[in-house]
């Protein structure tokens, strides 16, 4: 508890960390239970699963060019200052989306959202990294995922069961209380960062070509983009598999919760493990087991087995969701992650458009179970590639 809470005189204060890992759950609260029915709430005005994949494929694509652009404004401003906006942006946004019924304002809402998510990824991820010792990175990224996963149990299943009982407008209009909430206790707990570069680099051609000009930082991104590929899978696709079933908005909660459930018990611990001997066998095996269930998954209707297969599958996310974004900071210099930390993220862009735009076209010409082995494949491809990262120690104690 000493990464928490640290005494002062006989009283107990939250450290830095702490902090950042309670707005990490509020934050991730309000993203958990927006998730959750993302996918129906786009549904409801197409009502194709195709086109529900080729919006939020279009709207990766818009997040990856956005990440970029964005570079110099990063660079030069207060990542406390543009985290606490985008905050508040947000509850605004969340507050439209609820009263909304058009869906030309939803696509303009989800651009804006998208552009925030930049700037709240982007500067929430520097902050955290910044308030670490090096040697307790890893440790500190599985702590503050460990508070991320726990609003990510709890939040599905209050969004399932509100959806279910009454309507989804009322979730976006929880997700803006909780997000206004969250903007409160980032103001008063006073976390500041001011890690600013006065010369930006406001080259766009020129910050691509430097992202992926070292392999080392090639193998990061798609390693971390692997992570998110997944969560594509069974964010967006198994919520409309679950209501297709015949089952209810509420199952989509209790399946979200219980898929994220081993990441709160293991995920703390496997980031220390990896700080102690090393990620290439963490990884390898973190992405070994969704691969393995996931082709199990193609031979079985049931949807209740399918479904908590899927949650086992979890145990390979605990083992490789906060380590990839530990091991990229690693292998970074200096302040470089003022400049390359934003197109790491795009990783999240791209690889929900990979995942979204050939889930799209899988469906349009075979059956749902393809998903499967689709997913399958992806994640064999990522444990070949663990084998392939640079053996980094943080903890050699």
């Amino acid at each position: 508890m000493g990464v928490l809470i640290r005494k002062q005189k006989g009283v107990a204060l939250l450290t830095g960390m702490g902090k950042l890992s309670i707005v990490g759950f509020l934050v991730s609260f309000t993203a958990a239970i927006i998730s959750a029915v993302w996918a129906i709430y786009i549904d409801s005005f197409v009502h194709s699963m195709m086109i529900v994949g080729l919006i939020t494929s279009a709207l990766a694509a818009v997040s990856f060019l956005l990440y970029f652009l964005f570079i110099p404004i990063i660079q030069k401003n207060s990542k406390s200052k543009l985290f606490s906006f985008s905050l508040l942006a947000f509850a605004v946004a969340y507050i439209l989306f609820a009263i909304n019924r058009n869906f030309y304002i939803f696509l303009f809402l989800a651009l804006f959202s998208t552009m925030l998510s930049t700037f709240k990824i982007t500067c929430f991820g520097i902050i955290v990294k910044d308030k670490s010792n090096k040697k307790k990175l890893t440790r500190n990224e599985g702590l503050v995922y460990t508070f991320l996963n726990i609003a990510w149990f709890i939040g599905p299943l209050l969004a399932g069961y509100i959806a279910d009982k009454y309507n989804i407008n009322l979730v976006f209009a929880l997700a803006a209380i909780f997000t206004f909430i969250g903007f409160l206790f980032f103001k008063r707990s006073r976390v500041r960062n001011k890690n600013i570069k006065k010369r930006a680099d406001t080259n766009v051609v020129k910050n691509f070509k430097e992202f992926f000009k070292t392999k080392e930082r090639r193998l990061a991104y798609i390693l971390g983009g692997a992570v998110n590929l997944w969560w594509v899978f069974i964010d967006v696709f198994i919520p409309l598999l679950i209501i297709r079933s015949g089952l209810g908005e509420i199952w989509v909660g209790y399946f979200l919760s219980a898929a994220i459930f081993p990441l709160i018990l293991f995920e703390y611990s496997f980031a220390k493990l990896a700080g102690k001997i090393g990620f290439k066998k963490v990884f390898a095996l973190g992405f070994l087991i969704p691969a393995v269930i996931a082709v199990i998954c193609f031979f079985i209707t049931n949807i209740y087995a399918i479904l908590g297969l899927l949650v086992l599958a979890s145990m390979g996310l605990a083992m490789t969701e906060p380590t990839t974004e530990s091991y990229f900071f690693d292998i970074l210099k200096g302040k470089q992650e003022l400049r390359f930390y934003g197109p790491y993220n795009t990783t999240i862009s791209v690889n929900h458009f990979i995942g979204l735009g050939l889930s799209a076209l899988l469906l349009s010409i075979l059956p749902f179970k393809y998903m499967f082995l689709l997913f399958a494949f992806f994640m064999f491809i990522m444990v070949i590639l663990s084998f392939k990262v640079r053996k980094i120690i943080e903890d050699k104690k």
